[in-house]
Parts: C-alpha cells; structure tokens; sequence
C-alpha cells in the first residue's frame, strides 16, 4: 500500500488512521484485487479470490449438508473424535502459548506502544469498549454454560473416577476423581472458570493486537494477511495470504453458526417454559431466522448505531440479572465462594492447562479441546472486532484490558450462576436445573428464586441480543476479511454473509448429528487456524521490535 492510499483512510471516528512513522513500505493498495460491480441495484467490492473460494464453498457446504444429512452428521461426528483425540494437546499447548505471550508483552517495554502511533486517541469510552469487548467475546455461551458447565462438573468430581478397557479413565471429571463434596465444588468451579477467564482471552488478544498493530502502526490493511507480512514479506498478498484470509472466514463463519446453534436451542426452552413453545428443530429454525432478521436490521444501521447500541443494552441487562441472582440468592456466600473459586482456579490453572500426561481424557479432549477450538474459531470475528474499537490503546493497556478486565467478570458470572445452582443441589436439596435439559439449566435454576418469569424473560433477551449482536459484528469482520480489507464495502455484503450465518446454522441443525455436527465444524476450522495464530505470535513480536520508540 503506498503512504498516499493509507492515510486516506479513516478509522472509526473519521479521523486519520496513524500517521506515517513506522509505515511498511509496499506498493500495496487496498482493494486493488478486488472485483467491483453491480447486480442490480446492490453494488459489489470483494476481493478475488478470498471472497468467490468461500462464498462458493459455503454454498457447497449447505448443499451437501442439505442433501445428505445422514452422512454429513457420520462425517462430522468422525472429524469431532479424530481431531479431538489427536490433537488435544495440540491446542492445550497452544493456548498456553498465547497465555505466556500476553502476560510477556505486559511486562515488556513493548507496553508502551500505542496502537495507531504516538498521537492516537481512543475511539470509545471505557464503558462502551468494554461493553462491546464483552458482548462480542462470549455472550451466548456464558447464557448457555454458566449454570450446565459448573453443574456438571460438580456432578462427575461425585461420581468419581471410572477405570475402562486397556485402563483408561472413561468418566468425564476433570484431573482426579474428588475426595469430598467441598473439593468437588472448587475443583468442578476451577475448571469452568479455567475454560472462560484467562486462556480465551489471550487467544482473541493475540488475533486483535497483531490487526491493530499491522493496521494502524503499519499501514496495512485490515485483514488477517496483514499480520504476517513479516513472515512472508510481499508475498502475503498472494496465494499465502489467500489462504490465510479464506480459513479465517470458515472459522469465523462456523464458530458463529455453533454459538448460534447453542443460542436458538437455549431461547427455545426458554420460551417453551414461559409460552409453552414445542422445543423441537422447526421452532429452533423459526428462532433463527427471526433473529437473523433482527441482525439484518443493526447490520444496516451500522457499528455505532447497531452493534455499539446493543452491546451496551445487553450490558446493562446482564449486570441486572447477575445482581438480582446475587441478592436474591444467599448473598454473602456467593462474594464469599468468588474469592474462594478464583483462588481455586489459580492453584488447579497448571495442572488443568498441562497439554501433556493427563489422564483425565475426556475431560481434556472433550471440553477444554473443543472450547480452545471454538474460542480460536471464533478469534478472527472477536479479534477484528476488538481491534477496530481499540485504536489509541497502549499495547499494555490492551492487554489487561482484553485479557484480565472480562476474565475477572467471567470469574463472577460463573461464581455467581454456577455457585448459585450447586448450592440449590448441596443445601437445599434442589435438584430441578441439575436434572434438566442443558439450555433449560439457566431457567430452572431462577425458578427456586423469586420473580421468575421476569427473570426468566431477562434471559432470554439476552440470549436474543447476544445473538444478534454476536451474527451483525460477525457479518461484519467476515465482510471486511472477504472484501481485502475494505471497512466500507457495500452493505449488501454484509447482508449476505449475515444470512449465511444463519442458514450455516440451521442446516448443522438439520443434519443427523444436531449439536454435535456443529461441534464438529468448530473443530475442523479451528485446528489449521490454530497454526496462523502460532505464526502470528512470531509476528507481533517483530512488528512491535520494529516499531519507532
């Protein structure tokens, strides 16, 4: 890109993007292999080939998925056990690596840095940034899993370990069986926070400091390619950057279709238990295509007025919900038992993270594989997302902002939700949400606390705008990434990929493995991509070296 065509373009504000100083010198321009046209009345700008291999193979996908269910789900299903199997300590290993890195950089000089050069000033207020740093990141799967992951847990540290064929642990408790209904709780607490705080955090930091650092230091364009010109020099705007960009957009693209998935299952049985609706695929589908049509709308109104909006509205909602669950529960215990559970989770953090001599295998293949495939799928959507409401931010401010600020919030939703639901199980004798369906937990554990159908109607609107919040600002970093990079590429693009969004997620429904189907396209993207992001740590590490100081 040549230093003309870069300081043309603006960022969020419309202020100038960075000023010259550190620029990398290639000839470069955005969207000087893109393809511009009409069909219609609906203009076009997408880059070649990035935009027509996914498109295309999207399309593909939804077909076969269509045409032949059973054997999709058999196929998915086969992908889910061999990748989870296989590579588990793959991607153990790998979050761990982006862990380290973070927790490096803050310490570094390299803190320093200001992301869009030395003059920059953020474009959000705090509020708002951590508002939308929070809804994008995982909305949906704290509704759907801060009751169920806890309980479950709980549940199998009780039923001890279980010794299969060929002396394998066939249970699903994670590190050794409990020895007391206490460590039960800490230890089964410990490793739902362990899946939520630090770990996923530092995956979406890693993806979004190395966008705004090639974007708003460099000079480049907005897209994962961007990252590894250090690595591949002028090459990046070729074959292996076309490769890079197109897994970006399956694995955002499927990582979204999952929490979709999760989102109309949960929204079902809440609205079956307050209206009565059948929970079955037709009412799941129907939710899913209201929803995607409420995304349409904010996908038109725009990142201010849509996402931006929402996202603190769901903000408030969730703050609401967490201190009524509060009050309204055995107070002191709960702030008591958060301190208590992030202590646990620090002193079990190694043991839970080590990616190698577990024998506690299903454990570590079955939820924290596919939460470390799903969260790294979901990277390029979250992490381009962060980096275009983070410019002016010191690297070291990023960090902890990205990183600590909403791990310490996941800590005290699942405190506060998990530790609610296993108190009803340990001293009341409440075994209603342990006993219930997986997106009914959340419902049946508000029905022990008062005011249950105003609560119970709080959460489904958060799983609506979560969805909704979550399918608008995937559409559009899928858009920005299918486009090489432009952030004012027609809106009808946006529109598009919106709609794949949900019709991605209703065909994985459709298909004989349900859940699991969508499972399983999280884990196919997410294992190649999980490479990009390793290679990616190396160039954040020489761009910031690089950087004037």
């Amino acid at each position: 890109m040549t230093h003309e065509a870069t300081t043309d373009q603006t960022n969020l504000s419309g202020a100038p993007k960075a000023s010259p100083e550190g620029f990398i010198d290639t000839d470069y321009t955005v969207g000087q292999d893109n393809i511009e046209g009409n069909v219609g009345p609906f203009g076009f700008d997408v880059h070649n080939p990035v935009f027509l291999i996914s498109a295309l193979a999207v399309v593909a996908f939804v077909v076969f998925t269509i045409a032949l269910p059973d054997l999709a789900g058999s196929l998915f299903s086969a992908i889910f056990s061999d990748v989870t199997q296989g590579f588990d300590w793959f991607f153990l290993g790998a979050a761990d690596i982006f862990v380290l890195l973070c927790l490096v950089l803050v310490v570094s000089p390299y803190g320093k840095i200001r992301l869009g050069g030395r003059d920059a000033t953020p474009d959000f207020g705090y509020a708002s940034w951590f508002s939308m740093l929070f809804a994008a990141g995982m909305g949906i799967g704290l509704m759907f899993y801060g009751v169920s992951e806890p309980l479950s847990h709980f549940s199998s540290l009780l039923g001890g370990a279980a010794i299969g064929d060929g002396g394998m642990r066939t249970d699903w408790a994670p590190l050794g069986a409990a020895t007391s209904e206490a460590e039960a709780i800490r230890l089964g607490m410990a490793a739902s926070i362990f899946h939520w705080a630090l770990h996923p955090w530092a995956i979406y930091a890693i993806l979004a400091l190395s966008l705004a650092l090639f974007s708003y230091n460099k000079g480049l364009p907005l897209t994962i390619r961007s990252a590894f010109y250090p690595i591949f020099g002028e090459r990046v705007w070729g074959w292996p950057g076309h490769i890079i960009d197109i897994l970006a957009v399956f694995a955002t693209l499927f990582g979204l279709a999952t929490s979709l998935g999760l989102g109309a299952a949960q929204a079902n049985a809440g609205f079956n238990k307050l209206f009565g609706m059948p929970v079955s695929n037709t009412s799941q589908i129907i939710l899913i295509i209201v929803i995607t049509s409420i995304a349409l709308f904010s996908v038109m109104r725009g990142l201010e007025a849509g996402v931006k909006l929402l996202s603190e509205i769901n903000m408030g909602l969730a703050f609401l919900l967490l201190l009524f669950v509060l009050l309204a529960g055995p107070t002191m215990l709960l702030l008591t038992d958060t301190w208590g559970f992030l202590l646990a989770y620090l002193e079990y953090l190694p043991a839970l993270s080590s990616p190698v001599g577990r024998e506690d295998v299903n454990f570590a293949q079955g939820w924290t594989a596919f939460y470390w495939a799903w969260w790294i799928s979901w990277s390029p959507f979250v992490g381009m997302f962060i980096a275009r409401v983070s410019r002016g931010r010191t690297v070291r401010e990023f960090i902890v902002s990205v990183l600590l600020v909403p791990s310490l919030v996941c800590v005290l939703w699942m405190s506060v939700f998990g530790g609610s639901a296993i108190n009803q199980v340990v001293r009341d004798g409440y075994t209603a949400a342990k006993d219930a369906e997986l997106p009914l937990q959340l419902f049946s554990m508000l029905d022990a606390l008062p005011l249950t159908s105003i609560t119970s109607m709080i959460g489904i609107v958060l799983v609506i705008v979560f969805f909704v919040t979550s399918s608008d600002s995937g559409s559009l970093v899928i858009d920005t990434i299918a486009a090489g990079g432009k952030v004012d590429a027609p809106v009808p693009q946006r529109v598009f990929w919106c709609l794949f969004e949900g019709v991605v997620a209703i065909v994985l429904l459709l298909s004989s493995g349900g859940l699991k189907s969508l499972q399983s396209m999280v884990i196919s993207t997410g294992l190649p991509f999980t490479v990009v992001l390793l290679l990616m740590c190396v160039a954040i590490w020489r761009g910031l070296a690089s950087e004037p100081r």
